[in-house]
């Protein structure tokens, strides 16, 4: 998604028609635990500090794609033109999409892994890498490794990662997960239990995308029901869902 702000370009308007940023990955939304550091660096790129490109990386579930959009939406919102790609999407379409993009102030390159078969799209990275810095504009992107255990074959794109702001995301513990859980819920104005909220860390896949999948079938569940997000009914609705 592009946000409009004054420096917005027609390859980053035509680029919004096919991807947008879900606007539920918010900062609010996000409990920080042990990645506070990265919180904190990634909300400063969307209040506007400049010429910064920054690297996160983890294992699936850690929130990197929910903070590259948190950091998109907060841009957007401060009035500034921002790009959202999402790479696993994208890598089987032309990568001249990736041109003419220093005139956006914010592009964030999700799934950077996606390309390790991809030169053509690792060389379109590498111009747009050298473009954004030329021009003072800011790059976000998040992989599952360092820059160096990417498996990139273009070495000056590699040298280049390895040269920015690189982060790990850590996973959270039990508690702060149970937390993110049930303010997720609460934000969708649900009340999800303590112990419900476990029983779904438990039993089910730790991933943030998934986890707003729950709370839409819960939410439509528990409203025709008139019921409780109880882990019996939760328990039945998983099982309806599976028996789809």
């Amino acid at each position: 998604m592009v946000g409009t702000g004054s420096n917005d370009c027609s390859c980053g308007r035509q680029l919004a028609l096919d991807f947008q940023w879900d606007e539920r990955f918010d900062f609010a939304g996000f409990v920080a635990g042990p990645n506070a550091e990265a919180v904190a660096a990634l909300e400063l790129i969307g209040k506007g500090d400049r010429r910064r490109v920054i690297y996160l990386y983890g294992e699936p579930g850690v929130g990197k794609s929910h903070l590259l959009q948190a950091a998109c939406g907060e841009a957007s919102a401060w009035g500034r033109a921002v790009v959202y790609l999402p790479l696993r999407q994208l890598v089987n379409r032309s990568p001249r999409l990736l041109q003419e993009l220093e005139g956006v102030d914010v592009v964030a390159l999700d799934d950077l892994d996606c390309l390790t078969k991809a030169i053509e799209w690792q060389q379109a990275a590498f111009h747009l890498f050298n473009r954004l810095q030329d021009a003072g504009r800011e790059l976000l992107m998040a992989g599952p490794r360092r820059p160096a255990k990417l498996g990139l074959a273009l070495p000056d794109l590699v040298s280049r990662l390895q040269g920015v702001l690189v982060l790990r995301l850590e996973k959270l513990g039990d508690e702060d997960n149970v937390l993110a859980l049930s303010r997720r819920a609460q934000r969708r104005g649900l009340e999800l239990p303590k112990a419900t909220a476990r029983y779904l860390l438990n039993h089910c896949r730790r991933d943030t995308g998934y986890f707003f999948q729950l709370l839409d079938k819960f939410d439509a569940a528990s409203l025709q029901a008139q019921r409780r997000l109880t882990v019996p009914f939760v328990k039945k609705v998983l099982a309806e869902a599976n028996n789809d």
